[in-house]
């Protein structure tokens, strides 16, 4: 994969290594804050190999992640990933290095197949059957790079697509996830148990999916990068589905560096994904490679803040900062440079969203097998037979919603989806276009909130939807952190620029460095 030979920065290795050594002189385990670069050190001396983090990683799973003060942030420990660990240091002993993931121990979102011994159920209980047949594509390009697998994580059931009314973090299959940062702050969600896992080091680096925020939000307050790509440069076979227009698997890593290594691993073009066709042409061969000092020099950014600030207080005062960081790292800021249409095509998204996630989901369960549910009206009748674990806390509106929709011929939904597709690509296209910009900032959302099970989320507000009813990419970095909380900028870009945005992303976390581990008084870092 060339990630050896193109490193484009030997310091930004240097210092990873450093780090590792004062874990190591501390006592803790190698794992906890570490990064991809400096475990490939650790391991090419080693000081370290695939099984010695493994093992680290799932021990510190078992002791943090379980019991009435765990995170519950995973859902399922991969039982093979102790001997895939063992085959991946045979063939470094050997000479033979699949890249920069080598031996990196990776947890992934429960909604993502894997045809192993662990089940993929979106956290329902209806799913509880047999695993997947195979593995979905993204895990094939996991375990074709060297990826140890070590499990899945838990969500927001169903990805967070059941109720109106829904906690994030929860499923009846994995409890409720917590948030590392804070005791009884909610992850968000939908993939709440790879930003916690990730966060607290469970693993170095992790995949979530996301529709609309489901990336950006718990990346964001589990003070993490997080990149939701253009819709198709990453395949969505073998996921289970809310929409096709919108879906899309992406990294959630503790840096910008440790998130392009898995972006450079996970995309590429599926003939069994048609909208990774166009794709062709647009797959960087190396995302790292984006990672070039000075990064913001030069570049015009445009700031987003009609209806993505104003809803927090300490989110628009880390965003101040965030801008007056950009200015002395040498961006000229176009100020405002807003989103065009926002709000205004909302009603289409979700109209959209109903849609495809019945047709989507009765796919994806048709070719299934082994489990309790054919099709979404299915799931909703074992939602109704097991009320007292399945609707528990929330019911299932959404899923009702969605079932009472018809198929994708339906002139509603073409009006719906050509609507919200237009409206929310000029919105950013327009804006980039008439102020020459690179990219536009907003704040990705407020600090978490306190998790309520009765009432459900204490939702504020967030700039997620215009890249996510797009198709077009974000990365979210912390921007700092209220009262010890984490808040997060986002960079939003046109189709097929992630590498712009991981060149501005990257430059802005090396010239501010918020990121700090969850405290200890929540999480013990041993």
């Amino acid at each position: 994969m060339g990630w050896f030979t193109r490193r484009p920065l030997v310091a930004l290795a240097l210092l990873a290594a450093s780090g590792a050594q004062a874990q190591a002189a501390a006592g803790r385990p190698a794992i906890v804050e570490a990064s991809v670069a400096g475990l490939q050190q650790a391991m090419a001396s080693g000081r370290a190999t695939a099984q010695s983090l493994t093992h680290a990683s799932l021990a510190r799973i078992r002791r943090l992640d379980r019991g009435g003060a765990g995170l519950h942030a995973v859902i399922e420990l991969n039982p093979d990933a102790p001997a895939i660990a063992a085959a991946l240091d045979r063939e470094r002993r050997a000479g033979h290095l699949r890249g920069p993931l080598h031996g990196i121990p990776v947890l992934i979102k429960d909604n993502i197949d894997t045809g192993d011994r662990m089940l993929t159920t979106a956290g329902s209980l209806a799913l509880a059957g047999a695993p997947a047949p195979r593995d979905a594509f993204v895990v094939q390009r996991l375990r074709a790079a060297g990826a140890v697998i070590i499990g899945k994580t838990n969500l927001s059931e169903w990805a967070n697509f059941r109720s109106s009314k829904s906690t994030s973090g929860w499923s009846a299959r994995g409890g409720q996830t917590r948030n590392p940062y804070g005791p009884g702050r909610n992850p968000c969600g939908s993939s709440s148990g790879t930003g916690a896992a990730i966060a607290a080091s469970f693993a170095v680096v992790g995949l979530g999916t996301e529709t609309d925020g489901s990336i950006m939000c718990p990346s964001s307050v589990a003070g993490l990068v997080g990149i939701k790509p253009t819709v198709g440069l990453v395949s969505r076979a073998g996921i289970i589905p809310i929409a096709h227009s919108q879906d899309s698997a992406g990294p959630m890593a503790r840096g910008v560096a440790d998130a392009a290594a898995v972006l450079s691993a996970i995309a590429g073009v599926d003939p069994q994904d048609p909208a990774t066709l166009p794709a062709e042409g647009h797959v960087a061969a190396d995302y790292t490679a984006f990672l070039t000092p000075g990064g913001l020099r030069g570049t015009r950014i445009g700031v987003a803040r009609k209806k993505v600030t104003g809803y927090n207080p300490h989110t628009d005062a880390l965003f101040e900062q965030a801008l007056a960081d950009l200015r002395r790292l040498g961006a000229e800021l176009v100020d405002p440079a807003d989103f065009g249409s926002l709000g205004e095509y909302d009603d289409d998204e979700l109209e959209v969203l109903l849609y495809e996630f019945k047709a989507g989901l009765n796919s994806y369960l048709a070719r299934r097998g082994g489990v309790a549910v054919r099709s979404l009206d299915d799931v909703i009748a074992f939602n109704r037979a097991h009320a007292p674990r399945e609707l528990r806390w929330f019911g299932q509106d959404l899923l009702f919603k969605a079932q009472a929709r018809g198929p994708l011929t339906d002139a509603a939904y073409a009006r719906a989806a050509e609507t919200a597709r237009r409206l929310a690509r000029a919105g950013i296209d327009d804006v980039l276009a008439r102020h020459r910009l690179d990219a536009i900032v907003a704040p990705t959302g407020g600090p978490a909130w306190l998790t309520d099970l009765v009432n459900g989320d204490a939702y504020q507000g967030s700039s997620s939807s215009p890249a996510a009813v797009a198709g077009y990419p974000s990365i979210t970095v912390t921007m700092g952190a209220a009262h010890g909380l984490p808040v997060g900028i986002s960079f939003v870009g046109t189709a097929w620029s992630e590498g712009k945005l991981l060149q501005l992303a990257w430059s802005y976390e090396q010239g501010t460095r918020h990121r700090r581990a969850p405290p200890a008084r929540v999480l013990p870092r041993r």
